[in-house]
């Protein structure tokens, strides 16, 4: 049976992740259905990452095997026809069998948005995270040098896990500022469970002159979760695109 690839967005606010969990609404249940809808068949869909409740994709990637025979485009209009309002297919295509979305991934791009102004927002109040008052953004830039490159990056894994590996070659991390809006760009291989909420949350301490960008060398070193700082909120958090 061919293999079919989606790319995905939505907005995870209304979600309790990506992952199906008994009694609460989770994007993969809301997929599932709707692939269940238009092929008359149970599939199992498969994303590239599992994001955590509140968190958004751009370009989430899913692939499932189907033998149900519609043009790409008739999957496309069929999908967007029946998925939810906040859940939208962005492309559909044929793949090679052995393609899987997850592990055939090689690198994944996330974006953190941080709105820095001292008034809340109406409109991006589940977009981005709200920080107020001094953010030194070129010591956050001099503390992201020492997180680029091949480490391991215990100390910003959150727990529980059954990540056996903390190895991760982090290639780019950019912090740009556009008026109020902060964007932090990480680019790997491979993340851990909530690794750049747990990088983005210790940046901004940084960034308010808690700690010195040199001390995130101590913390890899460390490879202690308690030695990082603070869990930045799920709800600034965007996966952008996973390549292959």
């Amino acid at each position: 049976m061919p293999t079919f690839k989606i790319i995905l967005e939505y907005d995870g606010t209304a979600y309790a992740g990506w992952q199906r969990q008994p009694n609460q609404p989770t994007v993969q249940e809301a997929v599932e259905t709707a692939v269940r809808s238009v092929s008359q068949a149970a599939i199992p869909v498969i994303a590239a990452g599992r994001t955590d409740a509140g968190v958004h994709a751009l370009g989430q990637v899913v692939s499932f095997i189907t033998e149900k025979s519609l043009s790409l485009g008739e999957w496309l209009r069929a999908l967007n026809a029946t998925l939810p309002e906040d859940i939208s297919a962005q492309s559909v295509e044929r793949t090679a069998d052995d393609f899987h979305a997850r592990y055939s991934a090689v690198r994944k791009l996330y974006a953190y948005r941080i709105l820095h102004r001292p008034e809340r927002s109406a409109l991006e109040r589940t977009r981005a995270w709200h920080v107020y008052g001094k953010l030194n953004l070129d010591a956050m830039r001099e503390a992201a040098k020492h997180l680029v490159g091949k480490y391991d990056f215990s100390s910003f894994q959150g727990h529980p896990t059954d990540v056996e590996n903390p190895i991760c070659d982090l290639q780019r991390l950019e912090i740009s500022k556009d008026q109020d809006i902060v964007r932090i760009e990480i680019e790997a291989d491979r993340f851990l469970k909530q690794m750049v909420r747990a990088m983005v949350g210790t940046l901004v301490e940084v960034g308010q002159e808690k700690r010195k960008p040199v001390d995130m060398q101590t913390i890899l070193d460390a490879k202690d979760r308690r030695a990082a700082g603070y869990t930045a909120p799920a709800h600034g958090l965007y996966l952008v695109r996973v390549d292959y």
